[in-house]
């Protein structure tokens, strides 16, 4: 189904009615201070300057897929990158791949899904109990990669808070358009000096269900159909944790695993086998008045391994991560009218893909970083800088038989990065805030934008690194109005971002002929770019009780462009709204709501138009108390109409094959003791 003018208008104009009708609202509503975020907010305040979204408790629950794209695609300024429904990954304001940041409780998740669009994250929102997404630049905290964005996924694998006696939680999920089997379940015991905590999922899906559409594989019609091929999955895993509270702070060490089967949809015969093991191990030490406040560390090693497994079952490639990461964060007493903190980061970490459709070879990445962060309260708000250098080296093995020539000889390249970032929170009045954030930010390129030279199989081209690209560069402006008091909130949002030096992955226009195959050529290359947009987002309540309504909506738009071929950038998400009402009375609750992409006629030449569609999702909901245990029933129906709708920001490869899911029923439950 296509977009029309008359729904964008509509779109806009409701977005700036809510604006309107607000101020007069303020006068009678009260005010609810709303949780503190974790992610790009060491210091704890109240107000940042920074973009935060976040999903926690009943919207959660309501919001889970099986993947973290799935999940957040309803969040102001973030896409999926949609390889069928087994391989998301979030696209932040148009940027994918390794300027996302995906963090596990602020620590890397250090797997392989930033090489490719077929590999999924290793975290299933099952056992999250918090996802934290910061829009816009977080390399000041979280390093390079993070230009684009972070998604921080927060569980209580290591309690922090101490836990009196205990409690956990279970949850059942089944149906929907994968006909999901999924359940998880937790439950955490303690008292004043220590606190464990356990867990297990598990998820079992068929392959997709969606509208009945008719696939295209090389530009060439297959038969019509109203199935997803080769989507379904399996996934598993759970972890045990624990702490040990004192006087001045604790210290808790968790060990958990996931593991993940599942199909590729480009290739019929081939599916995935991923597994991640990992170590944590976190604290934090508070000294009272002294002159540094509190220190906290973090320390994560991760075993990662995934198998690309033919339909013989002969194994076609494997990749291998190994690596570990150390954070340490110190707060200093205050300097004056100063608060701050400081801090280092060290990331090592060996990667290796080993077989014969390996297109990148084994490589080993280092990081260090300093970093610091100052704020101070003045006339003007709240005022916040920012800083961090780090060093980054990234090494090829090169061939690992000379005589088989692929990849050259060993190499290294070394960089010297910078970030720094300005912001700062007016407040206009209680109720009213005005920010802005500058930043400029550097990242090093990846290993497989270095030294990559092979087929890749996932997007069926032929890609070529570049060993003598530099440091990408950007320069990032965020402005926003916001308003909150009571359960009314609004916020509209502005950004723009420049490169200097954007790296991206272009077609050469050229063919290479691999075993008698030819395979169109795409070369990762430094230009420049231009990245610009607006979010809106809201929320009013329309009649309090004892029946309650309440109308929501969001409304984001990106526009990317190669400033050197002045073209539009690829896999940008097209303007986009969600409008939906809410009602509740008592224990059930309901909500109704029109999900909207416009058509996105804005592409390369290398791509095509995708067409818009609008999407209709019902649910209902019973809250209910057994036994002293809290309860959520739930009942979904997903994409009532049946519209055939495909996720712009996919790769063209897999667009034509995996349309989003169609008409689907799904139920759950979920209890906390």
């Amino acid at each position: 189904m296509q977009s029309t003018p008359n729904f964008r208008r509509a779109a806009l104009a409701s977005a700036i009615g809510m604006a309107m009708s607000y101020p007069a609202i303020a006068q009678t509503a009260s005010t609810t201070l709303a949780p503190v975020v974790v992610t790009g907010n060491p210091l704890g305040s109240r107000d940042i300057a920074t973009p935060v979204s976040v999903l926690s408790g009943d919207e959660l629950t309501l919001r889970r897929g099986s993947s973290l794209g799935d999940t957040l695609n309803s969040t102001p300024g973030v896409s999926s990158s949609y390889f069928g429904p087994n391989a998301n990954r979030p696209v932040i304001r148009g940027l994918d791949g390794d300027r996302v940041r995906v963090l596990s409780n602020a620590g890397a998740s250090l797997d392989a899904s930033s090489l490719s669009f077929d590999h999924a994250v290793p975290i299933d929102p099952l056992f999250v109990e918090r996802l934290e997404v910061l829009r816009g630049p977080g390399a000041l905290l979280y390093g390079g990669s993070a230009v684009g964005g972070v998604v921080n996924a927060l569980d209580n694998r290591i309690p922090a808070q101490r836990v009196q006696g205990v409690s956990g939680a279970a949850e059942l999920r089944l149906g929907g358009a994968q006909s999901e089997r999924g359940g998880a379940a937790l439950v955490e015991v303690g008292n004043d000096q220590f606190a464990l905590h356990a867990d297990a999922f598990g998820r079992k899906t068929n392959d997709l269900i969606a509208p009945q559409h008719t696939p295209l594989e090389d530009g060439s019609p297959l038969p019509e159909t109203d199935r997803v091929r080769n989507s379904a999955s399996r996934t598993h895993g759970g972890a045990v944790g624990g702490s040990v509270f004192f006087d001045q702070g604790h210290v808790g060490l968790s060990v958990d695993t996931y593991d993940s089967r599942y199909g590729i949809v480009v290739e019929p015969d081939v599916s995935i086998h991923m597994k991640r093991d990992h170590l944590g191990v976190a604290g934090e030490l508070k000294f009272g008045d002294a002159a540094i406040r509190s220190l906290k560390a973090q320390l994560n090693h991760t075993r990662y391994e995934h198998q690309e497994i033919e339909g013989t079952g002969e194994i076609g490639t494997t990749f291998k991560t190994r690596g570990h990461e150390l954070r340490v964060e110190a707060q200093h007493a205050p300097l004056g009218p100063l608060r701050g903190m400081f801090g280092a980061q060290v990331e090592d970490f060996d990667f290796s893909a080993l077989g014969e459709e390996a297109f990148v070879p084994s490589t080993r990445t280092r990081r260090q970083a300093l970093f610091g962060l100052e704020e101070l309260a003045w006339t003007g708000g709240l005022l916040t800088a920012g800083l961090r250098l780090e060093h980054a080296r990234v090494s090829s093995e090169g061939d690992a038989d000379p005589l088989d020539a692929q990849f050259g000889p060993a190499a290294e390249r070394r960089f010297s990065l910078r970030s720094a970032s300005l912001a700062n929170v007016f407040k206009l009045s209680p109720q009213w805030s005005l920010s802005g954030a500058l930043s400029f930010s550097e990242r090093a390129p990846t290993s497989f934008e270095l030294y990559a030279n092979g087929v890749h199989a996932a997007t069926s081209a032929y890609e070529r690194g570049d060993t003598t690209l530099a440091a990408e560069r950007g320069n990032n402006l965020d402005l926003a109005l916001e308003w909150k008091h009571g359960t009314n909130q609004l916020r509209i949002g502005a950004f723009h971002a420049r490169f200097s030096r954007f790296i991206a992955l272009e077609a050469t226009g050229n063919d290479v002929t691999v075993d008698g195959e030819d395979f169109p050529e795409y070369a990762f290359r430094s230009v420049r770019a231009r990245m610009s947009g607006i979010e809106i987002n809201g929320k009013h309540r329309l009649l309090d009780s004892p029946l309650a309504f309440d109308v929501s909506g969001k409304l984001d738009f990106t526009r990317g462009d190669n400033l050197d071929t002045g073209e539009p950038l690829p896999r940008v998400a097209p303007l986009r709204a969600l409008v939906g009402l809410e009602a509740s009375h008592g224990l059930w609750g309901g909500r109704i709501e029109l999900d909207h992409a416009a058509r996105q006629n804005r592409v390369p030449a290398t791509d095509v138009a995708t067409a818009g569609y609008t999407l209709v999702n019902l649910s209902l909901t019973r809250s209910f108390t057994l036994h002293g245990s809290d309860g959520l029933w739930f009942v979904q129906l997903a994409n009532a109409g049946d519209a055939l709708g495909y996720n712009a920001a996919s790769v063209q490869t897999v667009r034509d094959l995996s349309p989003l899911p169609g008409r689907a029923l799904k139920t759950g439950l979920r209890v906390s003791f």
